[in-house]
């Protein structure tokens, strides 16, 4: 299980030392998401001293059952498949290659499992920056088109900021070149819909995994 790097901050960037080691790739993807939610614990701030009130809470999952596109770029999906792959313990995993196996295009999310993200961890930007105020989110809502108002937006410099960590992963290092990147929008042209993903294949990699153990 990841440990844990305490923090100043309002949240602890996640660490797996053999495994950072092991695959240059990760510290970019963990590093990244740790600024994503730095920014996120900072628009929520922002967002209560407006007077909203987070609606959001353990145990709901209504915006990984109701929504249809859930964009994950490519750096994402590989270090969802890695979590599955060699992190990912009992409970979920053998309700997940279930899951993973039978899933089509308008299910729910792929890696909810009894209303639980079995990802967490390693979850998309996306989910990570969909936060709702002021009332939970009814059954089949989405409340990014049913009230806009109380999505919280993400703040730019935060996102743009962990895309910048991200970039060398795609063989972007320079400092203009990333500047270009992030001001035309292209990191969003590699994103892919999870939805129309064949997780089959990431099931048919977690037994190939078991297997060898």
């Amino acid at each position: 299980m990841p440990k844990k790097k305490k923090s100043p901050g309002p949240t602890s960037r996640l660490v797996f030392p053999q495994d950072e080691q092991k695959h240059d790739w990760l510290s970019l993807l963990l590093e990244g998401y740790f600024i994503t939610d730095q920014g996120v614990a900072k628009g929520i701030e922002l967002m209560e001293k407006q007077g909203a009130k987070l609606a959001c809470a353990k145990g709901c999952s209504h915006c990984c059952a109701t929504h249809r596109s859930i964009p994950a770029y490519p750096l994402e999906l590989i270090g969802i498949t890695w979590y599955c792959t060699e992190k990912l313990e009992e409970p979920f995993r053998t309700p997940l290659l279930t899951q993973l196996m039978e899933h089509k295009h308008g299910d729910a999310c792929a890696f909810l499992i009894d209303g639980v993200c079995s990802i967490h961890p390693l979850r998309p930007m996306a989910c990570r920056q969909f936060n709702v105020f002021n009332k939970p989110c009814e059954i089949d809502e989405d409340a990014y088109y049913t009230r806009r108002k109380d999505v919280m937006n993400p703040i730019k410099k935060y996102t743009n900021k962990a895309f910048s960590v991200m970039m060398p992963f795609y063989g972007v290092t320079d400092r203009a070149q990333k500047r270009h990147v992030v001001e035309n929008g292209l990191m969003h042209n590699m994103a892919k819909d999870m939805q129309n993903l064949n997780w089959a294949s990431l099931a048919r990699k977690m037994m190939e995994f078991d297997a060898q153990s």
